[in-house]
């Protein structure tokens, strides 16, 4: 009985063996294949790398008077508002979804004028919704009901398309970064690092402080990073802060998420509407959400700024400044809203493609654009998960004053070998079947020595 339990045992252990080298086999494949670049095709769809994305093209193509937006549908595809039964033909040939609306993006962009040229409004805001062809205007809780009939009675004589909410909170751009820098006027983030070609600077948000504000290290606080040379709100939201070193260090194209990790930043480009997004503060840490909008303008208490980028993405106090990325893929940095990261709420950003264009500077290791050009630059195209944003990977340093702990090849082996976007866990798995299999022969052969021995003893005495 004994002789047969071990048998089972044996032959048991060998169909495990077996099974797991065809598992693990598995494994190293598919390991394999996600390394690889993903065809051009799905990248041109989904990608948001060089400012121009398969909506937006064809949005460019047909004209603001026959569309009015464009972006990511819930599968993936991107989706293109039109105006007539033409140009829906012209969408949908092009391989992307089309939606017939009422009001073209001449219409939609006339009322945001109309919307501009009223008496100023503390506490409000307004975007274009591309997906329901409204223009949405908002105001937060600081907005009388005097001045919030008036503003409805602007928005009446508009259309119907010009809807009017109420939001909680309020709308402020001190929103006191991936890493934190402080100045006599209070903390902000460093968002991305740039270069002129000459020196090295930390492009952050514009609010945090005029020309000639001195910056200091978050974590070291007497350690002095330079001073802001260039800022520029309301109207806009951006400034530059030249290292007083002069240059930005190793790691300069890395932003920091928190945990000692990082997200190299590789191009920068102006995101889609749908896409999913990314924030790292020094206060709340690494968050993400989806773009709502885009051109969108905040009355702020200090005075307006048009052009942003509206997000779902929370931020709170400390976080302004700090960087919005999609996968490797430089975006903006945070200028307002409101909310925070408990509740949720509304953030608007400032795009980097625009800042750049108007400071004359590119990020830290990418070349400069043809023609010499250093303005906003194009990136190679996302990967396939690109519109839907990407996890962050553990890289090296923060693309900030304060370099984060570890190194690109940083992590146990442990880590490295579980990590299920590796090989590792495949050849673990091929290495216990081997073991296993190689075991249950050895136990196999042992057993059958020793049976012949005793065989032999007993017919010898």
């Amino acid at each position: 009985m004994r002789h047969v339990r071990r048998r089972v045992v044996r032959r048991v252990t060998r169909l495990a063996a077996v099974g797991g080298l065809l598992l693990g086999g598995a494994m190293v494949t598919q390991a394999a294949m996600a390394s690889e670049t993903p065809p051009a095709a799905a990248t041109t769809l989904r990608s948001a790398g060089g400012g121009v994305d398969a909506g937006g093209a064809l949005v460019a193509r047909l004209g603001t008077a026959r569309t009015a937006g464009s972006w990511i549908g819930a599968d993936g595809r991107p989706v293109v508002a039109v105006t007539d039964a033409a140009a829906a033909g012209a969408v949908r040939r092009a391989g992307a979804e089309a939606k017939l609306v009422s009001h073209s993006m001449n219409e939609l962009k006339s009322a945001t004028g109309t919307l501009r040229s009223a008496p100023r409004v503390a506490g409000t805001a307004w975007a274009v919704d591309y997906r329901t062809n409204r223009v949405v205007v908002r105001a937060d809780s600081t907005v009388t009901a005097a001045d919030w009939s008036r503003l409805n009675q602007v928005a009446s004589r508009i259309g119907s398309f010009v809807h009017m909410e109420r939001t909680k909170g309020s709308f402020t751009a001190r929103l006191n970064g991936a890493q934190p820098i402080l100045s006599t006027g209070g903390r902000c983030s460093a968002g991305f690092n740039v270069t002129d070609g000459r020196s090295d600077f930390i492009l952050t948000a514009g609010h945090c402080g005029p020309a000639g504000s001195t910056w200091f290290d978050g974590d070291r606080g007497d350690q002095q990073l330079g001073k802001t040379v260039n800022s520029t709100f309301p109207g806009n939201d951006f400034s530059l802060v030249r290292y007083a070193s002069g240059k930005a260090g190793a790691g300069a194209d890395v932003v920091a998420i928190g945990g000692g990790k990082g997200v190299r930043i590789t191009g920068a480009a102006d995101p889609v509407v749908g896409q999913r997004v990314f924030r790292s503060g020094s206060t709340s840490g690494l968050h993400d959400g989806q773009v709502t909008a885009l051109n969108a303008t905040v009355n702020y208490p200090e005075g307006s700024v048009s052009g942003l980028i509206e997000t779902t993405v929370c931020a709170e106090p400390g976080d302004s400044g700090g960087p919005l990325f999609s996968e490797s893929i430089a975006l903006g940095v945070t200028s307002g809203g409101n909310g925070d990261c408990t509740t949720g709420g509304t953030t608007f950003f400032q795009p980097v493609t625009k800042a750049m264009s108007a400071l004359g500077v590119r990020l830290i290791g990418s070349a400069p654009s043809a023609g010499g050009s250093q303005g906003a630059q194009s990136s190679p195209a996302s990967s396939g998960s690109g519109a839907k944003g990407a996890a962050a990977p553990s890289v090296a340093s923060p693309g900030s004053p304060a370099p984060v702990g570890g190194t690109a090849g940083a992590g146990t082996l442990l880590a490295r070998l579980t990590d299920t976007r590796n090989v590792g866990p495949g050849l673990l798995v091929v290495a216990g079947s081997l073991i296993a299999l190689v075991a249950t022969r050895y136990i196999r052969s042992e057993q059958d020595r020793k049976a012949y021995q005793r065989h032999y003893s007993a017919m010898w005495g």
